[in-house]
Protein backbone atom coordinates (compact mmCIF):
# COMPACT_ATOMS: atom_id res chain seq x y z
CA UNK A 1 0.00 0.00 0.00
CA UNK A 2 1.28 3.58 -1.22
CA UNK A 3 0.16 7.09 -0.80
CA UNK A 4 -0.89 8.74 -3.70
CA UNK A 5 -2.84 12.02 -4.51
CA UNK A 6 -5.69 11.06 -3.95
CA UNK A 7 -5.21 9.49 -0.38
CA UNK A 8 -3.24 12.78 0.45
CA UNK A 9 -6.04 15.14 -0.49
CA UNK A 10 -8.31 13.10 1.69
CA UNK A 11 -5.72 13.31 4.79
CA UNK A 12 -5.81 17.24 4.11
CA UNK A 13 -9.14 17.78 4.15
CA UNK A 14 -9.49 15.64 7.36
CA UNK A 15 -7.11 17.44 8.72
CA UNK A 16 -9.34 20.60 8.42
CA UNK A 17 -11.46 19.61 11.16
CA UNK A 18 -11.76 20.98 14.64
CA UNK A 19 -11.42 17.72 16.63
CA UNK A 20 -12.05 19.85 19.76
CA UNK A 21 -16.09 20.03 18.85
CA UNK A 22 -18.71 17.44 16.96
CA UNK A 23 -20.68 20.33 16.51
CA UNK A 24 -18.41 22.62 14.32
CA UNK A 25 -18.47 21.12 10.28
CA UNK A 26 -16.61 22.54 7.38
CA UNK A 27 -17.95 23.30 3.80
CA UNK A 28 -15.50 22.41 0.51
CA UNK A 29 -16.52 25.20 -1.84
CA UNK A 30 -15.99 24.82 -5.37
CA UNK A 31 -12.93 27.38 -5.08
CA UNK A 32 -11.53 25.13 -2.95
CA UNK A 33 -10.05 23.16 -5.81
CA UNK A 34 -11.00 19.97 -7.61
CA UNK A 35 -8.51 17.94 -6.26
CA UNK A 36 -10.39 19.26 -2.76
CA UNK A 37 -13.89 19.03 -4.25
CA UNK A 38 -13.72 15.70 -4.98
CA UNK A 39 -11.49 13.96 -1.92
CA UNK A 40 -14.64 15.48 -0.03
CA UNK A 41 -16.97 13.55 -2.52
CA UNK A 42 -15.04 10.23 -1.86
CA UNK A 43 -14.63 10.57 1.89
CA UNK A 44 -18.72 11.00 2.15
CA UNK A 45 -18.86 7.86 0.18
CA UNK A 46 -16.67 6.37 2.60
CA UNK A 47 -18.78 7.19 5.19
CA UNK A 48 -16.40 9.27 7.04
CA UNK A 49 -18.52 12.87 6.47
CA UNK A 50 -22.13 14.06 6.71
CA UNK A 51 -21.85 15.71 2.96
CA UNK A 52 -20.64 15.26 -0.61
CA UNK A 53 -19.11 18.92 0.52
CA UNK A 54 -17.87 18.60 3.81
CA UNK A 55 -20.90 18.48 7.00
CA UNK A 56 -19.41 17.05 10.02
CA UNK A 57 -17.61 14.11 11.06
CA UNK A 58 -19.53 10.65 11.31
CA UNK A 59 -18.11 8.72 14.10
CA UNK A 60 -15.30 6.58 11.71
CA UNK A 61 -14.42 10.24 10.03
CA UNK A 62 -13.64 11.36 13.43
CA UNK A 63 -11.68 8.76 14.79
CA UNK A 64 -10.09 8.75 11.07
CA UNK A 65 -9.55 12.56 11.56
CA UNK A 66 -8.02 12.06 14.86
CA UNK A 67 -5.48 9.89 13.41
CA UNK A 68 -4.66 11.68 10.50
CA UNK A 69 -4.08 14.83 12.96
CA UNK A 70 -2.06 12.67 14.96
CA UNK A 71 0.05 11.70 12.15
CA UNK A 72 0.39 14.96 10.68
CA UNK A 73 1.66 15.99 14.24
CA UNK A 74 4.25 13.55 14.44
CA UNK A 75 5.60 14.16 11.50
CA UNK A 76 6.05 17.94 11.68
CA UNK A 77 7.55 17.47 15.13
CA UNK A 78 11.38 17.98 15.33
CA UNK A 79 13.02 15.33 16.86
CA UNK A 80 15.90 17.96 18.12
Amino acid sequence: MSWNSEILAELEVLCLYNLDSTQEGIKVHSSAGADRVAAAQRLYEKGLITQDDGGYLTSLGLETAAHAQAVLIVLNSNSD
